[in-house]
């Protein structure tokens, strides 16, 4: 634990005086919940109320919506200060394009794995056969089909206007522009100390920003669960059961199998770091967005003893080019529909679909439902009508959940991963330096 941090209260010490009344303390114990337990009761809560009172779970969407504003708010203000920081005190320039590379290396191997598991357990359940395909509403993809431009992202991710880019909430031109900047830095060396310790401020201040907004985290949690269960139901999902049992099974591959094997070759306690970023893996999975706990997730990281120069570094990354539980549920989708209407599943058409999502997914924003964007253009790649896409919109939310918690493990672990590794080759370095 750093200096200066401040723990909690023990579970058994008393914040009532003499004077405090029964009620009052029990509203304290009430406050002084766990994060996650506020957050299931909140769920609870939410199923109820859109269940049997719809019209006002609609209504309370607005909570939900002002939670993701406030997280919204929060998030640029300090990732981008803790890049600059992290790639300023990383020992040269070299050592940036070094980290890069791995991390880049790193989410398009599991990523591609990722795919041929997905693809091949859809194939082999033959979800969607028969499924009905004459039902879909293109009205809710009115907002949605746009397709995606690799050109339009490139130049996307690199920004003419940094206060634009800012302004729009553009992270990853934020993570090019802080790139630059920290390089920058790092190059003119004890000139920019001044102007790092402002960043280091702001920093400190927005942590605790971030731990404010993260305390109004259930009444969030109360505002989607109440919208989604009132506004999609669940009287679509007798036809796509199916379809939701294999995301959700290829999702417990990537969790139990894919992610632990990774662990494992690079020595790394995975259930620790599960037990660590647990609550916020929860508070991803209700609130279906891997922003909301973005900023949280690098102190997480950091106090499991992974550097900030890194975890800074590649968690931002990683949201952009890293959407491990996404890309399961494009491929997965894909083939369904693909069995759906009757398209070609061999074996070359199954790795195009591979091939098409490794493209399209990479620059995929932490916000909920991106992936029926990508879904959208690489059906249309395929060959499968935005028809087939409308059938899963209704049941998008139930498998948006899981995909974004898987999304967030994903890249914890792949910061842990890079982190070994530079610290693997610092040790093999030093050592070498010594027997010299």
């Amino acid at each position: 634990m750093q200096s200066g941090q401040t723990t909690a209260p023990p579970t058994g010490h008393s914040e009532t005086g003499p004077g405090d009344t029964a009620p009052a303390g029990r509203a304290k114990r009430w406050w002084r919940l766990p994060l996650g337990v506020q957050s299931v009761l909140a769920v609870g809560l939410g199923a109820l109320i859109g269940t049997f009172a719809p019209s006002v779970g609609e209504q309370l969407k607005l909570l939900g919506d002002i939670f993701l504003n406030l997280v919204q708010m929060v998030v640029l203000p300090l990732v981008f200060p803790l890049i600059v920081l992290g790639i300023t005190r990383m020992e040269s320039v070299k050592k940036v394009g070094r980290v890069a590379g791995k991390a880049i290396l790193y989410f398009e191997v599991v990523t591609t794995v990722i795919l041929l598991i997905s693809v091949t357990l859809a194939e082999i359940t033959g979800i969607g056969r028969g499924a009905p395909v004459a039902g879909g509403d293109t009205k809710s993809l009115e907002t949605l089909d746009k397709g995606v431009d690799f050109h339009e992202l490139v130049l996307h991710s690199i920004p003419k206007n940094v206060f634009a880019a800012f302004t729009e909430g553009n992270l990853l031109a934020a993570i090019v522009f802080a790139l630059f900047l920290g390089v920058g830095m790092a190059a003119v060396g004890e000139k920019s100390a001044p102007f790092a310790s402002v960043l280091e401020s702001v920093s400190s201040a927005m942590f605790k920003v971030v731990g404010y907004v993260i305390r109004v985290a259930p009444l969030g949690v109360l505002g989607f669960i109440s919208y989604d269960v009132a506004h999609y139901g669940f009287g679509n999902l007798k036809s796509l059961v199916g379809f939701i049992a294999v995301v959700y099974a290829g999702l417990a591959i990537v969790l139990g199998v894919v992610f632990p094997a990774i662990a494992l070759i690079y020595r790394i306690r995975y259930v620790d770091l599960l037990k660590q970023i647990g609550g916020l893996v929860g508070l991803a999975f209700v609130t279906r967005s891997s922003e909301a706990v973005l900023a949280p997730l690098m102190g997480k990281l950091e106090a499991f003893g992974i550097s900030r120069s890194t975890s800074s570094f590649v968690v931002p990354l990683g949201y952009s080019f890293n959407s491990d539980g996404s890309v399961l549920y494009q491929a997965t989708a894909l083939v369904y529909l693909a069995h759906a209407y009757g398209a070609d599943t061999s074996i070359p058409s199954l790795l195009l679909m591979v091939g098409v999502l490794v493209v399209l997914s990479k620059g995929m924003a932490g916000v909920t439902s991106a992936s029926i964007v990508v879904l959208l253009a690489a059906g249309k790649t395929v060959g499968i009508p935005p028809e087939g896409v409308a059938l899963l919109v209704g049941v998008d939310f139930i498998v948006d959940m899981a995909r974004t918690a898987v999304n967030v493990v994903g890249n914890a672990l792949a910061a842990a991963v890079v982190d070994r590794s530079e610290a693997k080759r610092e040790a093999h370095v030093g050592a070498a330096d010594g027997s010299s």
